[in-house]
């Protein structure tokens, strides 16, 4: 059986529980050695095979995976963070289909919401933002047009910007174009929950020179919206007195 295994955002303790009872029970363990934390390779047994995927072709990744499997052995595929966003994972899921081969996915945190815990920020406050947007700008690989960074800015919702800290000029321009005014406040999160954490609070437009000035070139995700200044918002209508819920009649 193969399980894709979200390792999450980077302390080993932000697996799931789940998470962490597959790999200690891994025959075969490959796992994205450019970004999750080696510490979670301790939950390993000691005869489990360890393959490091950074190193490795799709094709090299897919032999490994089919043959232990093909063998009766347990495999994890361990991806950073959460394996539903830009884990790759849907074209090594399709392979396996054609194989004829069962597998599994168990979620993992992903570098957004370890960012959000590091702020201690709330993504969908009352009244200034009700929806998250995940994306990234093009760089080496593409985006659809449609998917531009300027088409979502013009929302004004909270924005979390993956792949993207290398290129924080083009991003802060784009952004400003597409709506956002340059002093929206705008977070600056990397590594996000390992011990060499980096946080920082700017705005739209001065990213890039809060990057520059503190050495930020990757493996940070940027966070954009007014709810970064945790003001203006309206209280939750779910813990109003007034408000009638299935558990609690309305106050007066």
């Amino acid at each position: 059986m193969i399980y894709f295994v979200g390792a999450g955002c980077g302390a080993a303790d932000l697996i799931t529980v789940r998470g962490m009872n597959l790999l200690k029970s891994a025959d075969v363990i490959v796992y994205a050695g450019s970004l999750v934390n080696p510490q979670l390779l301790d939950y390993a047994s000691e005869d489990c095979q360890i393959f490091n995927s950074a190193t490795m072709t799709l094709d090299e990744v897919m032999d490994v995976m089919v043959k232990a499997t093909e063998e009766g052995k347990n495999v994890v595929r361990l991806h950073t963070g959460e394996p539903s966003i830009y884990g790759a994972v849907q074209e090594q899921m399709h392979v396996l289909d054609e194989r004829g081969l069962a597998y599994e996915s168990c979620p993992g945190v992903s570098a957004c919401f370890g960012a959000a815990a590091s702020l201690n920020l709330e993504y969908t406050l009352p009244e200034i933002s009700q929806s998250l947007i995940i994306t990234r700008m093009e760089g080496r690989t593409p985006v659809p047009k449609k998917e531009s960074i300027e088409s979502f800015a013009a929302h004004g919702a909270s924005m979390a910007i993956y792949l993207s800290s290398g290129m924080m000029d083009e991003l802060s321009k784009r952004l400003i174009e597409g709506g956002y005014s340059k002093d929206t406040p705008a977070a600056i999160v990397y590594k996000a929950s390992w011990p060499d954490e980096k946080k920082f609070i700017c705005t739209v437009g001065t990213l890039a020179e809060t990057a520059d000035a503190n050495g930020i070139k990757n493996l940070a995700v940027v966070l954009v919206g007014d709810v970064i200044s945790k003001s203006g918002y309206a209280l939750s209508k779910l813990y109003s007195a007034d408000f009638e819920t299935g558990f609690r009649k309305a106050r007066s």
